[in-house]
């Protein structure tokens, strides 16, 4: 699949900030991802940012430049109403407004000499992984997820004592044991002092975090709209973890976090995620995202985390017990402009996480 160089045509018109505002604004289900605030976050970073709208069929595409004037692009979590693109791949045709909206992404995506356009859909798998989901016509099933291909999710409809019922006992225990011992959760502006706690938890359990100003600005785009709330949870004066969540019409995700080396055994974590969750359920928001676990079927998951820490294992152990249900995002897929660049791509791609 290499859709070579083409000819530029007059496009549709980008949308300005303000207009992919007006737009998502009239749509509550549109993912975090696609909003104007995150590609304005993403904007601050290196990203390129570019909105375009065909009716109801809409994409905010990210473009990022890598060696020799070459770019690589990025759809997270849309389509937006293109769905059927990746449902029903094979027996069911797209319509004129996806087709039309597909041409324009494909010629911006020439202009810039993008290597690919890699798109992650805001739709779940309804079957194992590369079982029963089609793969779009132009489009290859990609190696390489940018966001986490398999989260928990958790239905935090009905009253408290609902949503505690369907954690783990063990989840419940702790959560309260962190109330009993004293422990605080707050909402903050420190942003400093979270960065700090990302920068320990990275440390020690191995994961990548962002600079101190990634997450100032994404706290400055969010918490003015109500979208976004920075949770500390602290004892005695002590900040013990940190936790920042992001909501959005019925749903909710948790995004960033971490916890400092002490008084572990208060189980800060735990209640720090239980107050994340009351403050989703405050703004109307009836799932509640955990966003990541290791991409292996639950099976899998069940019969390991007992036995492993590595990578993600940790935090699929700490994250079960919230009473979700595990889900796999669709995708992601690639749409190819330059096959040999492509591979190479794929080459480094692959040495980089090995």
């Amino acid at each position: 699949s290499d859709f070579g160089e083409g000819n530029v045509q007059a496009a549709m018109p980008l949308l300005t900030t303000d207009e992919w505002e007006l737009f998502s604004s009239n749509n509550h289900q549109i993912h975090i991802l696609q909003t104007a605030a995150w590609g304005e976050l993403k904007s601050e970073f290196g990203w390129k940012v570019f909105r375009i709208k065909n009716g109801d069929c809409a994409a905010q595409i990210l473009i990022k430049q890598l060696a020799c004037g070459y770019h690589i692009a990025y759809l997270p979590k849309g389509l937006i109403g293109g769905e059927q693109l990746f449902v029903n791949a094979q027996d069911s045709p797209c319509d004129a407004q996806i087709n039309l909206l597909m041409e324009e992404i494909d010629d911006l995506c020439r202009e810039y000499r993008c290597i690919f356009l890699k798109i992650e859909p805001d739709i779940w798998e309804v079957a194992p992984h590369g079982k029963g989901n089609d793969i779009p016509q132009g489009f290859l099933l990609s190696r390489h997820a940018i966001q986490p291909p398999r989260t928990i999710v958790i239905d935090i409809r009905g009253s408290e004592e609902q949503v505690l019922d369907r954690m783990k006992q063990k989840t419940r225990y702790n959560i309260r044991l962190a109330q009993k011992k004293g422990v605080r959760v707050s909402p903050s502006a420190d942003i400093p002092s979270f960065t700090n706690i990302l920068d320990i938890t990275s440390r020690r359990d191995g994961f990548g975090v962002h600079k101190s100003d990634y997450y100032a600005k994404a706290f400055e785009l969010f918490h003015p709209r109500g979208e976004c709330e920075l949770f500390m949870a602290e004892h005695e004066g002590q900040i013990l973890a940190g936790l920042m969540v992001f909501a959005r019409g019925n749903r909710a995700w948790y995004f960033y976090g971490g916890s400092a080396e002490i008084k572990r055994e208060l189980m800060p974590n735990y209640l720090l995620q239980w107050e994340a969750i009351r403050w989703a359920r405050a703004k109307g928001c009836t799932e509640y995202d955990l966003w990541g676990i290791p991409d292996h079927d639950e099976a899998v998951l069940e019969e390991n985390f007992l036995k492993r820490s590595d990578g993600l294992w940790g935090v699929y152990r700490f994250k079960r017990g919230f009473g979700g249900k595990i889900l796999r995002s669709l995708g992601p897929f690639d749409r190819v402009y330059r096959a040999s660049l492509y591979r190479l791509y794929n080459a480094w791609m692959g040495r980089r996480t090995e």
